[in-house]
């Protein structure tokens, strides 16, 4: 009798403003995988469950762009997918198929998830019922009973990411009691995009053993209370080996043109947080600067440092935003600015 294999088909849905991530298992004989991507088979779903199509023609297609070990599972594979229609051109909500190969060039991405774990009240855990814990200041890298909740949560997202070879690179308590970050890295938009997407899944899937709501709403707790963004940082082969100061200076700027095209993909709600407050840019108005968390695009001391040479980091996006909508903006921006920079 033949092995089984578990495939665990991953895809984002239709609804507005905010995808939902979608699931479901393919369970095949092991002799009928050869171990790689193009040997995976599209799939298809009831598009009209996923807001995606109509119930008359609502078969929608899965077209597999990744996969990886699914550490929850024996013998079992996530596989990541584009949607496609019925005719196979790319579905309208599959904003993976902006970004193509050749445009995404040398771009490096890394994404800075901020989350909130909440509990079936939708209060931030760690918050007394009824109240609030004590102001800001001590839970950012905290460690100890009082001043961080959730750790066990964290290390398990961690430790999954890891073992499926997820880029997760990096983990820490954010600023509001409940809130955590973790970094992911990929060299390309699509590489990074996907991992992001991959590991937001591991998110919901630990919350269901863990009985925790993760919330990605950038401002889940209003007052004096940081928000929750997805802050992208990037960089091209220039960037990261000539680079230079006028040259930083000229990227960062030719942001501003487009400051209204980027927050228009930048996630849903993000007016609430982008108020110049909590370090936050006003939504209002677009800025940059040297090691400035209150600016628009942050260049960091690391890239002054190393003679001007590194990357940028872009503090718009909200925890809720779309990676590859995101990043697809940042690769079009940035492409004509270094072309003007470099035609003057």
């Amino acid at each position: 009798m033949s092995k089984k294999l578990k495939f665990e088909y991953i895809w984002l849905d239709g609804y507005q403003p905010l995808s939902h991530i979608r699931s479901k298992t393919a369970i095949r004989d092991e002799d009928s995988w050869d171990g790689t991507l193009e040997s995976l088979p599209e799939w298809s779903f009831d598009g009209s469950s996923t807001r995606q199509a109509e119930g008359h023609f609502s078969d929608c297609i899965l077209k597999p762009v990744k996969v990886c070990k699914d550490p929850y599972r024996k013998k079992g594979y996530l596989v990541l997918c584009e949607v496609y229609n019925a005719d196979h051109t790319p579905h309208a909500t599959n904003t993976r198929a902006l970004l193509d190969d050749e445009q995404e060039g040398d771009f490096w991405f890394g994404f800075e998830q901020e989350y909130v774990l909440m509990n079936d009240s939708n209060r931030p855990i760690g918050f007394p019922s009824g109240g609030f814990p004590e102001p800001q200041g001590p839970y950012y890298c905290a460690v100890g009973y009082h001043n961080v909740a959730g750790r066990d949560f964290i290390e398990d997202h961690m430790e999954t990411c890891i073992k499926a070879g997820l880029g997760v690179v990096g983990i820490n308590a954010e600023v509001m009691l409940g809130q955590w970050e973790f970094q992911c890295f990929g060299k390309g938009a699509k590489a990074a995009s996907d991992d992001l997407v991959l590991s937001r899944y591991f998110l919901y899937r630990l919350a269901e053993k863990y009985h925790y709501i993760v919330n990605l709403d950038p401002k889940p707790i209003i007052g004096d209370w940081n928000g929750s963004g997805m802050h992208t940082n990037f960089s091209t082969e220039h960037m990261r080996e000539v680079g230079g100061e006028d040259y930083f200076n000229g990227i960062a700027a030719g942001f501003e043109p487009y400051h209204a095209d980027h927050l228009a993909v930048y996630g849903a709600g993000n007016e609430m947080r982008l108020t110049g407050a909590h370090e936050t840019a006003s939504m209002e108005k677009f800025s940059f600067g040297v090691s400035n968390r209150g600016a628009s695009i942050r260049i960091p001391i690391y890239t002054v440092e190393h003679g001007w040479k590194g990357y940028l980091e872009d503090r718009r996006p909200a925890s809720n935003a779309d990676p590859y909508a995101v990043t697809a903006r940042i690769v079009k921006t940035v492409r004509e600015a270094h072309s003007k920079i470099t035609d003057d």
